[in-house]
């Protein structure tokens, strides 16, 4: 499925010379692969490498950074067309290790047949070229969701909070990679493996996060992609000021599931009607923030519950977690959720969002966001609409944020669940809308974050498998029914 590599580098000077503020690069060298030493890319078929790229795209020949990637190939040349570049979400998130889970997760053989499946650590993450903030443990162990606020005094105190590490990341000895660790450079990085993987064009599967990843990459590279695949998608804007403020309304979006759930269980004690469960979240809250248990207040409570709905699995955790806090007994395993580097993936998530986009920059924007969301959103709306390091980032960007259009061709499939907490179905409505006629999407009739192929909707799985596979895309969007629990 390859052609000279002459025809590959004619392609690539049309297609990045066409981009406002970027050189053309040289063509990397070719992709030596060997065996994977990280354990998160532990897999015997998995294989690994390291790829140059430039800092700065607008200077090509200047510092270069590394890119870690990997690859699941194809055992099947006579079914091989081509390759299949995976992202699965962050930002700050390794994907190194991400062919295997895939794989290992039940992607059908017959993708697995159709690409070699590539995975990659973005810049400023993992085992590429890594950034920091020099966070504190206090700074790391306070999560990425700003502190609940209840009245505008609140939300002043955290400011001083996020301009200290804003300023942090800033001086630090990565600072300088501040204006280049965004989306957009990252898409480029992506084309720069397509490059060195000598593919004319590449196929794509994102979720959360990667999906805008996937949407900008295909927005900069239209000649250069196959058939992308979005899945649990942000809006246009990516994760933007929008996308923080919508986590409350998707988390009450999804949160009746689980008061459907706990309520289904009186062996939990938490209600027996999803009303009392849903009176019990703010009994526990209040409390929490009045006198927390075992190191868990009120704005940590509110945010390990909402990462726990992100799948039906996790909600038996869930419910022994409301259990231990409200009868202070031990907790669960993994409470909050556990990282292996939690400075490396707040520093990364801070880089690109931040720099993504323009961020309010005064407190009272903030202070009247969060007046707004506690009385529409009052499970975090008061939380996820309070002021971060965001508001604090340094002015200089080295282009503005990429607009997701309808110019390109007619080859994106965007699935999505109905109730997913961390990217709401009102958001990924904006990006289709956005992308007009180039996309279809495909939503299913359940909650969760992730549709592909971890769901149980078997009406949105055969569609992306059939797209990835055979090309086949629906005509029109499609509304996939509930499928009962197996």
């Amino acid at each position: 499925m390859r052609r000279a590599l002459s025809l590959t580098l004619a392609a690539t000077a049309v297609s990045v010379t066409a981009i406002p503020g970027v050189s053309v690069a040289t063509t990397p060298d070719p992709v030596r692969w060997g065996p994977c030493s990280e354990k998160k890319a532990a897999s015997p078929r998995l294989e690994c490498s390291t790829l140059e790229v430039p800092l700065d795209y607008r200077n090509p020949d200047g510092r270069q950074i590394e890119i870690a990637i990997s690859r699941l190939a194809s055992k099947e040349p006579s079914k091989h067309r081509g390759v299949l570049l995976t992202n699965p979400g962050g930002p700050g998130i390794s994907g190194l290790g991400y062919p295997a889970v895939l794989a290992a997760s039940g992607l059908p053989q017959k993708v697995l047949d159709s690409y070699d499946v590539i995975g990659f650590d973005p810049r400023g993450t993992g085992r590429s070229t890594p950034v920091t903030c020099d966070l504190t443990p206090a700074q790391r162990n306070r999560g990425n969701l700003p502190p609940y606020a209840h009245t505008a005094a609140d939300v002043a105190r955290a400011a001083g909070n996020a301009r200290t590490i804003a300023k942090q990341c800033a001086a630090s000895k990565t600072g300088s990679m501040l204006p280049h660790t965004t989306t957009a450079n990252t898409a480029r990085d992506m084309d720069r493996i397509r490059e060195a993987l000598g593919e004319p064009k590449v196929s794509y599967l994102g979720g959360s996060y990667g999906s805008y990843l996937g949407a900008v990459y295909t927005t900069l590279f239209p000649g250069h992609s196959d058939r992308i695949v979005l899945d649990s998608n942000l809006g246009p804007g990516g994760y933007d000021v929008t996308a923080m403020r919508l986590f409350a309304r998707g988390m009450e979006d999804r949160f009746p599931d689980f008061a459907a759930f706990a309520a289904a269980r009186p062996e939990y004690g938490l209600g027996t009607t999803p009303e009392q469960v849903t009176a019990k979240f703010f009994e526990l809250a209040k409390r929490l923030e009045a006198k927390p248990v075992r190191g868990v207040d009120g704005t940590l409570f509110r945010g390990v519950t909402f990462d726990r709905l992100y799948s039906d699995a996790s909600m038996p955790l869930l419910a022994e977690m409301w259990q231990a806090l409200d009868k202070d007994r031990p907790l669960p395993p993994d409470t909050p959720p556990s990282m292996d580097d939690m400075e490396g993936f707040m520093a990364a998530r801070l880089y690109v969002i931040c720099g993504d986009s323009r961020w309010p920059g005064t407190v009272r924007e903030y202070q009247r966001n969060v007046a707004v969301d506690r009385q529409k959103y009052p499970m975090l709306g008061a939380s996820t609409a309070g002021i971060g390091p965001c508001a604090f980032w340094p002015a200089e960007r080295v282009g503005p944020p990429v607009r997701i259009g309808d110019r390109g061709p007619s080859n994106v499939l965007m699935v999505q669940n109905e109730r997913d907490p961390g990217t709401p179905l009102a958001g990924a409505q904006e990006l289709r809308r956005a992308f007009g006629k180039r996309a279809t999407m495909v939503a299913a009739d359940q909650g969760g974050h992730g549709v592909y192929p971890f769901g149980r909707n078997t009406c949105a799985n055969d569609a992306v498998t059939a797209f990835l596979t055979a090309g086949e895309r629906p005509s029109r969007d499609l509304a996939c029914a509930a499928e009962p629990s197996k």
